[in-house]
């Protein structure tokens, strides 16, 4: 019986430990580290128990993750799902010994990061296994819904046709380099999904030529919220200059310039609202950011801040210093998407629409297929924990892609240098220096 509930409810204990690497089509979409691989990586975690129950999660699928996840597996065997303290102590433990015993975590991570990243993976299936035992969805685990559906914002990209070389059939999305074409993709995209609010990826065409793709966007959906995220491409004189061009028209700035004091710095120029994925990662970025008022939107993810608990802890700091929150997204499947929705629905403070890669995606791994998005949003289910199944034949097929396609982590700028043999990455690419 479960030790947290006096005997109320039990999940059992952990019996077995699954996790599979997938990979699945992306499309060839353009970004300021370069442009998206032919497929995207991810892992699927399975938490069995001595009850029979199953509890899942999504994480990254690289080497390094991979590593990590299965030098821990083995230490969860006998891990009562309710007892997250003691789920914490043991992920601990094993990514630092690990660390100690030479063996390299992710590329710029330090051992901090890879704790909350592999903690969040094995976290999620916890809170599966527990909704499963209780008969309640995740979402009430964390203090209950306060929204019945999570919206989420149409994420668009400029994109190329099809992948240089591409191993499978074009996406019938086509090209998009200029703002008509984007204009084209927006329309297309919240005409299937109803998005009410719009973010556009930049950084990675000429910085004017997204600001007229911003523009276009705006006139062509008037007082619908939008969004760009440079991804720390443009120099802080170039971001002034574009912010104080587009500002009228965006919600918020998204990470348009490297660096916590560089975003303070354009914050003080330009009054913009700043929102970030990049320079606030940390509890330690988070006190900085405090006192130099750089960002005002933290955009939160549970995959990288240690979980559903975890990011719920840092919505309430937001709200003790004022400060906006939504969430960042990567390339994800549906169980991503569930867990996100849950953490979502069950946070008061988080008032803007989520990223979401996700109709960008064609395949699944969930029984059932695609989650269904309608009026740009996501219902919160009621079914018992994350309310999916896992679709064993789907798990089988992409886990034989990622052994096939021969990618093992992701690289953006070695895929761009396919198409520019000079292409470095380097932050930020595109400068411009204050006149007078």
């Amino acid at each position: 019986m479960s030790a947290a509930l006096g005997g109320w409810a039990s999940a059992g204990h952990v019996t077995a430990v699954r996790v599979t690497p997938i990979a699945f089509r992306d499309p060839p979409l353009l970004n300021a580290a370069g442009i998206h691989e032919p497929y995207a990586l991810r892992s699927i975690i399975e938490l069995e128990t001595s009850t029979g129950l199953v509890g899942l999660g999504e994480s990254y699928g690289d080497t390094e993750m991979l590593a990590d996840l299965n030098a821990t597996a083995p230490q969860l065997i006998g891990l009562d799902p309710f007892l997250l303290n003691d789920l914490q102590l043991r992920v601990e433990r094993s990514v630092s010994n690990r660390a100690q015993r030479g063996l390299s975590l992710a590329p710029g991570t330090h051992g901090d990061k890879a704790t909350l990243k592999v903690l969040s993976a094995f976290e999620v299936a916890c809170y599966d296994l527990m909704g499963q035992a209780l008969g309640h969805p995740v979402c009430d685990l964390l203090g209950g819904k306060v929204r019945d559906e999570v919206p989420y914002s149409a994420y668009l990209f400029f994109k190329y046709a099809e992948h240089l070389g591409s191993p499978y059939a074009a996406d019938s999305w086509g090209e998009a380099v200029t703002p008509e074409q984007l204009v084209a993709q927006a329309r297309r995209m919240i005409g299937e999904y109803g998005f009410e609010s719009i973010k556009l990826k930049g950084g990675a065409l000429d910085p004017d030529l997204e600001a007229a793709g911003v523009r276009a966007l705006a006139a062509a959906f008037p007082g619908m919220p939008l969004r760009i995220d440079p991804n720390a491409n443009w120099s802080l004189d170039l971001a002034t200059r574009l912010g104080k061009e587009l500002g009228s028209l965006l919600e918020y700035y998204e990470d348009p310039t490297p660096t916590l004091e560089g975003m303070a710095e354009l914050h003080r120029r330009t009054g913009l609202p700043l929102a970030t994925n990049m320079v606030v990662t940390t509890q330690e970025e988070f006190r900085r950011n405090v006192q130099l008022n750089g960002v005002q939107v933290l955009l939160s993810d549970h995959h990288y801040w240690g979980g559903l608990r975890a990011t719920q802890q840092l919505a309430q700091m937001c709200r003790v210093f004022g400060l906006g929150l939504s969430m960042h997204s990567n390339s994800h499947l549906g169980i991503s998407l569930m867990a996100m929705t849950h953490l979502a629905a069950s946070v008061p403070n988080l008032t803007y629409a989520c990223d979401t890669h996700y109709p960008w995606q064609e395949e699944e791994v969930i029984v059932g297929g695609k989650v269904t998005i309608t009026g740009g949003a996501v219902r919160v289910p009621d079914r018992p924990g994350l309310g999916v199944t896992l679709d064993r034949g789907a798990l089988e097929r992409l886990h034989q892609q990622y052994l096939d396609c021969g990618i093992v982590r992701r690289d953006d700028a070695a895929q761009m240098r396919r198409y520019d043999p000079g292409f470095t990455g380097e932050l930020p690419r595109y400068r411009e220096e204050a006149k007078g």
